[in-house]
């Protein structure tokens, strides 16, 4: 694990953050199920030894290198309709997920379906980031929000952000944030 810093924060050392780097390359490049310690130990230049005593299995050292690379902050509710608010989260999400690596997100959902260590650690991980944007869909002057409409956001925008850039391959513009605001989430979003 890292080592806490002199206010008691953990902080990672240059070693670490190789680990981590290595590991997700490799992930990237090799899949889940063909990634090894052996491999993330030759690319990083950490000693397997070190790896094992950090991140006693792979679904933990992925799970490392995956919350690591955790996006950045959504950004706060600041407009004045749940509309501008919807807007501008959407457009941050459609953004975050589209610099993604498709590589490597599909050898997530690989690792994943195949490994229960991985899905629940990496289930943690997104249940930490959905409330993080979530939180920032409406604030005291926006339209009141349909009872589990964060539940909603958090489900259908992601699932259809990534159908676009993986299956589709398309890009996630303007006109298709549009869309899939106007037309699917403010109707799924809005108290009736």
């Amino acid at each position: 694990m890292p080592r806490p810093s002199a206010k008691g924060r953990p902080r990672d050392s240059s070693r670490d953050l190789a680990i981590l780097d290595a590991t997700l390359a490799l992930l990237t490049e090799v899949g889940y199920d063909q990634l090894s310690m052996e491999a993330v130990a030759g690319r990083s230049g950490a000693a397997k030894t070190t790896i094992y005593r950090r991140y006693p299995d792979k679904a933990t050292l992925v799970a490392a290198a995956v919350e690591r690379r955790g996006p950045a902050k959504p950004p706060p509710p600041r407009g004045k309709s749940l509309r501008a608010n919807v807007h501008a989260l959407t457009t941050w999400l459609a953004r975050s997920i589209s610099e993604q690596d498709v590589g490597l997100l599909g050898a997530l959902f690989t690792g994943m379906r195949n490994d229960p260590r991985l899905a629940q650690a990496m289930r943690r991980i997104l249940r930490r980031d959905e409330t993080a944007m979530t939180d920032n869909l409406g604030h005291p002057g926006a339209e009141p929000l349909a009872p589990g409409a964060a539940t909603l956001f958090a489900e259908v925008a992601p699932a259809l952000i990534v159908h676009r850039v993986v299956v589709v391959g398309e890009p996630c513009d303007a006109a298709f944030v549009a869309h899939l605001v106007d037309d699917i989430l403010l109707p799924l979003l809005r108290r009736t």
